[in-house]
């Protein structure tokens, strides 16, 4: 809570200080001035309480006021009727109804396991930042390379590239946010005043928080565009042409944009009271976003089970053995998970904030370790580890190898070179062999349902 409270605080211990170090108390008996780590509370009347209004911050009404007390000896009351020693400021009435929820939820079974809860949130910040940098770096290397190869420039790819993207936008804007309230918290905690960054104008936050909102729909529509375009490809044939990718790009793109826009307005109308929109996750109105998620995530997990289910029926007609497909269709349901967006379904669940210090820890690094590491998980498996990337990439070092070797020809007579000259047979034979490699590799393409289903079966390129 102190984490929350300190945001914004408007004098330092030392202005307490000097601005009540000349108070006469020899008109009565009087509670001491004291510095409660956010306000400086001036001298009391003893047997009466004194107010100030709430500190702004993430989930505190400003609007609201906080209180302390004086007993009638001249010294604060404690949380607890015998509790002299510090005193003790009242900010309960200060949060707002979600924030308050929140935090007896957190604090239900006993203190000590909430601050516990408190420091496994702070350490999964950690491991999404890790997580975030490592996806980000994979995403931008898996473009560089999907837009560089022109034999990758298909329905397929072209897919995957949009959802790369989403994925991109959404990556760098928490950065942003992570970062920024890593160095506001710092500097409040050094200096112990307040710092302007997102965080602190409302504005460029709100606007920070459209574009996270719109990015996480965006990468939900592409992963539905992903399973529904595999599936079709899988099973039926239609869908596929050139011309539909406009359609896709609508529906990726262009739906997001009106339901992030409706969630805006609907939230800076009913939460214009509260700064940076702080909460609005657990909100209801929230479900105009998580609803449309939601479904794009079920109806990927039934094409998942469709493809699979037309997996093994191929392997069966290839007279495989049963371990063999039970070890197939687990390999393609790994394989296919990450793309479709299934695993996002725990981040959807109600963290349990309520129950045991294990059980919230489980569920806190399981779910951000998923989440975090999602754009890494999908570069690699269908871009670094595909067959059709790789051997593209390969054709194009060895192109460039060849011409480096045209461009720059071994030298003669050079100082650091002996004066022996090449075998010309030699030459040939490389010049014949790489010759024979691309010519075959050019003769062995398949259908389309053929390399669909390559990353899936493994049957012909191993991923």
């Amino acid at each position: 809570m102190s984490a929350i409270l300190t945001t914004g605080a408007p004098l330092t211990e030392q202005n307490c200080n000097s601005n009540f170090a000349t108070f006469n108390f020899t008109e009565g008996t009087f509670c001491n001035w004291t510095w409660d780590g956010v306000y400086c509370w001036p001298p009391t009347r003893a047997n009466s309480t004194i107010e100030l209004p709430c500190p702004v911050g993430k989930g505190l009404d400003p609007t609201k006021f906080a209180f302390r007390r004086c007993s009638s000896n001249g010294t604060w009351l404690g949380k607890t009727a015998t509790d002299f020693h510090h005193g003790w400021t009242n900010y309960t009435g200060c949060y707002t109804s979600s924030a308050h929820q929140l935090l007896m939820k957190l604090f239900n079974s006993s203190e000590e396991e909430g601050k516990r809860k408190i420091q496994i949130a702070e350490n999964t910040r950690s491991i999404e930042i890790a997580g975030l940098c490592v996806s980000l770096f994979a995403l931008l290397i898996s473009i560089g390379i999907f837009c560089r190869f022109r034999s990758l420039r298909n329905n397929r790819t072209r897919i995957h590239k949009n959802l790369f993207f989403a994925m991109i936008i959404q990556v760098l804007v928490r950065l942003a946010l992570y970062i920024d309230q890593a160095i506001i918290s710092n500097s409040s905690r050094v200096a112990n005043l307040p710092r302007f960054g997102i965080e602190n104008t409302q504005i460029l936050c709100e606007a920070s928080y459209v574009l996270l909102e719109y990015a996480r729909t965006a990468s939900f529509m592409w992963m539905f565009i992903e399973g529904f375009y595999l599936n079709n490809m899988v099973t039926v044939t239609v869908f596929q042409d050139k011309s539909y990718y406009c359609i896709y790009k609508v529906v990726g793109w262009g739906i997001p944009l009106i339901m992030t826009g409706l969630w805006a307005l609907v939230t800076a109308y009913y939460m214009r009271e509260e700064r940076c929109w702080w909460g609005y996750n657990l909100t209801s109105f929230f479900w105009i976003l998580e609803g449309p998620r939601l479904a794009a995530v079920s109806l990927n997990f039934l094409f998942l089970l469709n493809i699979i289910r037309v997996l093994v029926v191929k392997l069966r007609q290839s007279h495989t053995t049963e371990l063999e497909q039970l070890r197939k269709g687990v390999r393609a349901a790994i394989v296919l998970v990450p793309l479709l967006g299934i695993t996002n379904v725990i981040n959807m669940t109600e963290a349990p904030i309520e129950h045991s210090v294990w059980r919230f820890l489980l569920w806190s690094y399981t779910t951000h370790f998923l989440t975090s590491f999602q754009g890494f998980f999908v570069a690699v498996l269908y871009c670094f580890f595909n067959g059709e990337v790789r051997m593209a990439v390969n054709k194009g070092f060895s192109t460039y190898m060849m011409s480096r070797q045209q461009t720059f020809p071994t030298r003669r007579n050079s100082v650091f070179v002996s004066n022996v000259e090449p075998d010309s047979a030699d030459s040939n034979e490389f010049l014949s062999t790489s010759l024979r490699r691309f010519c075959c590799r050019q003769q062995h393409n398949s259908t389309p349902q053929e390399e669909l289903l390559k990353p899936v079966t493994k049957l012909k390129t191993n991923i």
